[in-house]
This record gives structure tokens, sequence and C-alpha cells, in this order.
């Protein structure tokens, strides 16, 4: 009985028994996002200007982010709308379809957070290579140039 006691101690306490610390950042700041949500932010901004010059066209479009590409057998579909950077993927284009279920699916771009991240030197090339991955995405969702998606029509 001594041995679960002591057991049962350890487990409420801390390491140096201090009982648990509050936030570093307070929830207004900043600082407090973590590092999927500033990408989030990032992704957002990018697209906001795009889509505000293309928003007739974009309506069936959705935007989405994920960690890392899915890693797919040999046997896998083809890698139609994908932006690769040497062998890794960067994002993908995936087409409206139906889903496992028999509902229809809207089309998306997938960005993918971690390689995006681990091209870029700060944070003004990470906000650069992000929106460069999404003009080239829309422009290909769209059938059209990137230049055009860019700047003049």
């Amino acid at each position: 009985m001594a041995r679960s006691s002591r057991h049962r101690r350890r487990v409420r306490r801390d390491r140096h028994g201090r009982g648990l610390r509050g936030p570093l950042y307070p929830a207004t700041l900043p600082a407090a996002a973590s590092r999927a949500e500033k990408f989030d932010q990032l992704v957002l901004d990018a697209l906001e200007p795009i889509e505000a010059r293309w928003r007739d066209q974009l309506t069936k479009l959705d935007v989405a982010v994920d960690d890392v590409p899915e890693i797919r057998g040999a046997g896998g579909p083809a890698d139609d709308g994908v932006l690769h950077d040497g062998a890794v993927p960067l994002s993908r284009l995936v087409p409206a379809g139906v889903d496992r279920a028999g509902l229809p699916t809207r089309a998306r771009i997938v960005l993918y957070r971690r390689p995006l991240e681990a091209r870029a030197k700060d944070p003004g090339e990470l906000a650069e290579l992000v929106h460069d991955v999404l003009v080239e995405q829309v422009a290909g969702y769209l059938g059209v140039e990137p230049d055009i998606i860019e700047g003049g029509e």
C-alpha cells in the first residue's frame, strides 16, 4: 500500500513541485500563435489578392494546408497537379470529383507546410514562396499562364 501512495503522489506533482505554469505570452499577441497558425495566416494573406481579382472563377475552389504530403505507393495515381521541388511535393491541385462515400467534392489546392518551410531561409522568403506556389496552382486550376494570375490579363 505504501508503494501505491508514493506513485499517486508523483503523478500529482510536476518535476519541481511548483505546479503548472501559465502561458508564456497572452493569447492576444502574435507570438502566442503556433507555427502552423502562422503558416495558415501566411496562406490567407497570399491568397487574398488572388481571390480578390479572380473571385468569380474561384468560387468552387478550396485551399487547404497539410503538414506533409501523403506518401503513395508505386501503384498509386499519377502526380497530376503536383508542384514538385526535386522529389518533394510542395503542393497539389486536387480536381473536383467524388469521395469514397459517393458525395461530390470541390476542387482544392493543398499546400504542404513542412516542405515549404524547409525551403525558405526567412519569413519573407517563405511568404514569397507560398505566393508563387499559389499563383502556379491557381493558374493550373484556371488553365491560364501564371503571369496572367500575377499581373495583367
